[in-house]
């Protein structure tokens, strides 16, 4: 249809008033001034968070984060309710109300398994999720209490209930159901009943009452009820104390990875800027101490120890997902690209490797350097002295095998965030569709397509279904000094952006495109308290020495090669799910030679056409590869466990001749040497 000379003035006119109004700036944190009439913000005397977690669903991961949710559904996160002996729907006491078994495995499955299935919209699982959910509400006692009449000794246990609640929050989401703030909001009055001297006691509970207290500030900015704000001192006081200086109430692995947060949390409602600050302090303690290491963890094997600390010694499984889901909360509770920065780090280095590639197995312990992954007893190396804390496993210990599966989908849900002032941030760039409301209730389609972390280039496409007035925040990680940005083609001044938000005000229309890239160069870190090891980057990526990995596949029925609390639903044909050992067919065991400024000499990117498998986290479809050289050092093998030994020294004994080496990403090597040696050129 032919348009009018007026009419195209009027759209010319236009298009030139909307670009006269583009504002481009480089801020901090997003506006907490506003309040976003879109979604639940921060009721007062709440402070407002900068950034808001959209309803599941909304954002609608493409790309490789796509295929590993698929192979999360069909894998074992996806499967396990017809594997595991714990979520047996005989005799258990979340679906009945009464039965032999009803502790942590049933909630810390069903938080990832429901958020994977409306994320995926899968009917099956949807139906599935539906029958725990409804269980839990219809079997609420009479007092409030939901799930289980247990007890953690003499104090009534509330940690199991800690991600039953937060499974509940999702099923809010999903369904907007009333019923389940009504039993959230019993639940949290009975609590209040608890005497306090009777109140957390317990190692769990006591340590990660942070949980708790996230479900309570949610349900209070969704009802509303200034009843259950007491609740709120009342679990900050039975709480370990998270706000020590130069020390931490307990160094089990996983509670530090959940229970660091909780003085931020408590800000929320205290507005005490020490409570938010003692949480910087306790994440940044505990790296001192044991996270000398590449991928964003810390040694701690179950436990962190004293002289215990060399990258050999890993993460457990539990403590990764918990630490991502961490990172998250503190990006909407801070709005800091420090969290979102740290999340990246965990989730592209060190979690793709604690599963095997088709997500049908994992492993308990995963470390920054280990050559080997067996199915021995490696105490006392390892603190927790049992057999198979190394191998790929689906029964990898009771917790990791039921909480393993919030990992992916909880970094898809907060891949795009609402803002304070009812504009979006696009925190992690994975490729993405985001359905959201702006502005006054304006619905905008966000389309990001990228290969990232492994390209350097976003391209964002804005959908609205009218134009729309809204600010964009486009997070700049820190290592992206030399980030650029245009708008329909046009090159926008976006200097000194590292860690912070380009900030982008203007009425979007229909097909306006927004293109970031964050060139990627090498840099290096040190590791002083680790015999001055060295680590490689490459933009987000860790890098890894390239170790052909050979797999042993085992029956995981065969005591030698499981654990003792692996327990099989009766039936369950058992050959579908082996575990793996993995051993090193190459060589592992070199130094890095690095330059004055310690970055690694003869570098070089070789780059692969991307995968058609979607599986780039492998070594087979990575699309990066690097060179680098090193030398060996004969001494340096196993310890008398069999593990990969402590780091050498720098007078270790080096081969008179250099390798050539190739590197990969860390996320990609099952594997790994990600912590080197350093020989200086």
């Amino acid at each position: 249809m032919k348009r009018t000379l007026s009419a195209i003035i009027a759209l010319l006119l236009l298009a030139t008033g909307s670009q006269a109004q583009t504002t481009v700036s480089t801020v901090l944190t997003p506006d907490t001034v506003a309040s976003n009439p879109n979604y639940p913000g921060f009721r007062a005397p709440l402070r407002q968070a900068p950034l808001l977690k959209l309803p599941v669903g909304k954002v609608q991961p493409k790309g490789w984060l796509r295929k590993y949710l698929e192979l999360q559904r069909d894998g074992l996160n996806g499967q396990l309710g017809t594997i595991s002996a714990w979520l047996d729907k005989n005799n258990n006491q979340w679906l009945s109300g009464s039965g032999d078994h009803g502790w942590e495995e049933v909630p810390y499955w069903l938080r990832g398994y429901i958020s994977l299935a409306y994320i995926l919209q899968d009917d099956d699982m949807i139906k599935e999720a539906r029958t725990w959910i409804n269980a839990v509400l219809t079997n609420q006692a009479s007092n409030g209490r939901l799930g289980p009449d247990g007890y953690d000794g003499s104090s009534p246990d509330l940690w199991a209930k800690m991600p039953m609640l937060w499974a509940l929050q999702t099923y809010y989401e999903a369904t907007g159901q009333q019923r389940v703030l009504n039993a959230m909001d019993r639940h949290f009055r009975w609590e209040l009943t608890i005497p306090d001297d009777n109140f957390l006691n317990g190692m769990w509970q006591e340590k990660r009452g942070g949980d708790n207290l996230w479900s309570v500030l949610w349900l209070y900015n969704r009802n509303g009820d200034r009843n259950i704000l007491p609740l709120i001192d009342k679990l900050h006081r039975a709480t370990s104390d998270w706000t020590m200086h130069d020390d931490l109430p307990n160094w089990h692995g996983v509670n530090i990875a959940q229970g660091f947060r909780e003085p931020a949390t408590y800000y929320m409602y205290s507005g005490e800027e020490d409570m938010l600050q003692a949480t910087y302090r306790a994440f940044h303690e505990m790296r001192r101490r044991y996270g000398q290491m590449p991928g964003g963890m810390y040694a701690a094997d179950e436990n962190a120890r004293a002289g215990y600390y060399d990258p050999r010694n890993g993460a457990e499984t539990c403590a990764i997902v918990e630490q991502m889901a961490s990172d998250e909360i503190l990006m909407g509770i801070t709005g800091d690209i420090f969290w979102a920065d740290h999340l990246e780090d965990v989730a592209f280095n060190s979690y793709p490797a604690a599963l095997t590639p088709d997500m049908r197995a994992l492993r308990y312990i995963t470390s920054a350097n280990m050559a080997i992954s067996d199915e021995k007893n490696h105490g006392p190396s390892i603190d927790n002295a049992l057999r198979g804390m190394l191998s790929m496993s689906p029964f990898s210990s009771r917790c990791c095998q039921h909480n393993h599966g919030m990992g992916w989908p909880y970094l898809a849900e907060h891949l795009v965030m609402a803002t304070a002032d009812a504009g979006l941030a696009t925190m992690v760039y994975i490729e993405n569709e985001t359905t959201a409301l702006v502005g006054q209730g304006t619905s905008v389609r966000l389309d990001v397509d990228t290969h990232y972390p492994f390209d350097e280039n976003i391209l964002i496409t804005l959908h609205p279904d009218e134009p729309v007035d809204f600010p964009l925040y486009l997070r700049i990680p820190a290592w992206a000094t030399e980030a650029s940005v245009s708008i329909n083609g046009e090159q926008q001044p976006v200097a000194d952006a590292a860690g912070r938000y380009v900030r982008i005000q203007r009425q979007w229309a229909e097909g306006d495109v927004v293109s970031l890239t964050l060139p990627m160069t090498v840099r290096s870190t040190i590791w002083q308290q680790n015999k001055s090891s060295v680590s490689v980057y490459y933009g987000p990526l860790a890098l890894s020495l390239k170790i052909d990995e050979e797999y042993e596949q085992h029956d995981s029925r065969d005591p030698e090669f499981v654990q003792d609390d692996s327990h099989w639903q009766e039936g369950v044909d058992a050959s579908l799910w082996p575990c793996y050992v993995l051993k090193a067919k190459s060589d592992w065991n070199y130094s890095l030679v690095v330059d004055e400024d310690n970055l690694p000499v003869n570098f070089s990117v070789e780059r692969k056409p991307y995968p058609d498998s979607e599986q780039p986290f492998t070594l087979e479809g990575t699309p990066l590869e690097f060179k680098a050289v090193g030398h060996q050092i004969a001494s340096w093998h196993f310890d008398a466990t069999g593990m990969t030994d402590f780091l050498p020294t720098r007078w270790a004994r080096r081969a008179a001749e250099t390798t050539s080496l190739t590197l990969v990403p860390m996320g990609a090597a099952r594997l790994r040497i990600a912590a080197f040696p350093r020989d200086k050129e």
